[in-house]
Order: C-alpha cells, then sequence, then structure tokens
C-alpha cells in the first residue's frame, strides 16, 4: 500500500510538472511571437501596438517569475526556499502585477483618447511619449515595490511556513512577530492594493464610462470600431478578477490569456500572424524542395 501511495504520488507530481512546463513554454512561444510581429511588421509601430508589446514583455517576466520555482518546488521533497530567493520572487511577482495594471491603465487612455477625441489624437498620443511612459510605468513599479520590501525586509521573523505556492509580501509579514507588523501590513495595503489595483481599477472604470456615453451618440461604424479595438482589453481586465472569485492564481492564467485574447481578436495582429507563419512555411518548402533535388 505505500509503495502504491508513493508512486501515484510520484505520478501525480510529475504530471503537474508537466503540465506546468507545457504551460510555461506556451506562455513564452505565445508572447514572444507577438513581440516579433509587433518589432518586424511597421504598420504595427503604433502607440496601442507598442503598450501591447510592454504587456506582452511584461508576462514573460511575469510568468519566469513563478513557473520555474513552482517547477522546481513540485520536484522537491522538502519544499524550501531561502529568504534572499523568496524576497526576490516577492518583488518580481509585486513589480509583475504593478506593470500589468499600469499598461492596462494607460491603455484604456488610449483608447479614451482615440475615441472620444479622435482629431486630438496624433497630437495626445505620440510614440515619443509612449517610451516615456513605458519607461515610467517601470521604474515606478520598481520603485513602489522596493519602498513596500524596505519595511517587510527589517521585520523579525519567528514562522517559516508560507501556505502558498509562491512568496507573496503579506505572507511573509504574517510571519512576523515584530512590533512594525501592523504598519508594514498597512503599507502593504496603501503600494500592493490601493496603489497597484484599486486606482488603476478606477481609472479604467471611468476611461470606459467615458467611451461608452461617446458610443451612445455615435454612428454604427464608430461603435463597431470602438467595440473591436476595446474587448480584447475588458477581456484582460474581467478574467483576472473572475479568477480571483474562482480561487485560481492569476500569476498563472493572465500571461497566456493576453496574447491569446490580442492575437485572436485584433485583426492586424491575426493578418501579420498569418503573413509571418506563411511566409516562414513557404521558405523552409523551397529549403527542403532545393536539399531534395541537390541531392539527386
Amino acid at each position: 500500500n505505500n509503495t502504491n501511495s508513493t508512486e501515484i504520488r510520484s505520478f501525480v507530481f510529475y504530471l503537474f510538472f508537466t503540465l506546468a512546463l507545457l504551460f510555461y513554454i506556451s506562455v513564452i512561444f505565445a508572447n514572444t511571437l507577438l513581440i516579433v510581429i509587433i518589432y518586424v511588421n511597421r504598420n504595427l509601430h503604433e502607440p496601442m501596438y507598442l503598450f501591447l508589446c510592454n504587456l506582452f514583455v511584461n508576462e514573460i517576466y511575469g510568468s519566469t517569475s513563478l513557473l520555474p520555482c513552482l517547477m522546481v518546488q513540485i520536484l522537491s521533497d522538502t519544499h524550501e526556499i531561502s529568504v534572499f530567493f523568496c524576497f526576490i520572487q516577492i518583488f518580481n511577482i509585486h513589480t509583475y502585477v504593478a506593470v500589468e495594471y499600469g499598461t492596462l491603465t494607460i491603455m484604456a487612455y488610449d483608447r479614451y483618447a482615440c475615441i472620444c477625441k479622435p482629431l486630438h489624437y496624433n497630437t495626445i498620443i505620440t510614440t515619443r511619449k509612449v517610451q516615456i511612459v513605458i519607461l515610467v510605468i517601470w521604474v515606478v513599479s520598481f520603485l513602489e515595490v522596493g519602498v513596500l520590501l524596505s519595511f517587510t525586509i527589517r521585520l523579525k521573523r519567528c514562522g517559516t511556513v508560507i501556505n502558498n505556492i509562491y512568496c507573496a509580501n503579506h505572507l511573509v509579514v504574517e510571519l512576523s512577530c515584530s512590533s512594525d507588523r501592523t504598519v508594514s501590513l498597512i503599507h502593504d495595503l496603501i503600494f500592493g492594493l490601493i496603489f497597484s489595483v484599486a486606482a488603476p481599477v478606477s481609472y479604467i472604470t471611468y476611461s470606459y464610462i467615458k467611451i461608452l456615453s461617446v458610443c451612445l451618440k455615435a454612428s454604427t461604424d464608430t461603435k463597431t470600431k470602438a467595440f473591436d479595438t476595446c474587448t480584447p482589453h475588458l477581456i484582460s481586465l474581467i478574467i483576472p478578477y473572475l479568477c480571483i472569485i474562482l480561487s485560481l492564481y492569476v500569476m498563472i492564467i493572465q500571461p497566456l490569456q493576453n496574447p491569446i485574447i490580442y492575437g485572436l481578436k485584433l485583426s492586424k495582429v491575426r493578418c501579420a500572424c498569418k503573413n509571418m507563419l506563411t511566409l516562414k512555411a513557404s521558405q523552409l518548402y523551397r529549403v527542403l524542395y532545393f536539399h531534395k533535388y541537390s541531392a539527386v
């Protein structure tokens, strides 16, 4: 019985490891493919697609912060992580979330400017401004999470067990027996929830209310255009909250969700992807064809 239970346990662990590995490969492949497509196609060098490219880079960053460590833990018998790597993971994961919502917020403003102020759009949103905004999002996210961790690192920890599949700041704070624990939890609430999530979601909601009010008065073509460009953005916002309600980890779902949504829904990206894959297939065929007749 013990032998059978051990074999079943090993089989389950190896199954989870395989699924996690396949999922990670899919995330890297899908996001990298769309980044390359946006980079090589000059007609996609527009503000919205630059924001999407930043989003895809962040998905690779976020999934790499979680999945490799998770796969190691699946195959480990002790399920241990050093304090140093735990804080590194906290920094990476919290930065990922901050950049994610920061990018989605700017994308909401981009859609608002495009639909509500179309005549001034090219003046309001320029490539140079987009590059600066993307840089600011990353710098602010690093600084925000760095300040948050500076309070957590100083706490004296009395516990060593985290009941989660990855390290999170509030879980490490809960292990503390220091008198500053309450202060750290308050900072976690302010930086982690209000600045990173609540404020961006509030602005995104406001932007789409304004977009909806304009669309209600617009022509059918404008409504269709607004629906096509805004739907992927709304889906990428709604699904994380459904995942939270269903107790699924956003860190696992989100990195593969966005490239699928934007890759399938946005016609320019879909056509560029199709053209690239067709071109690569034809080049491969010519190489094989030439090799065949050269051998003859």
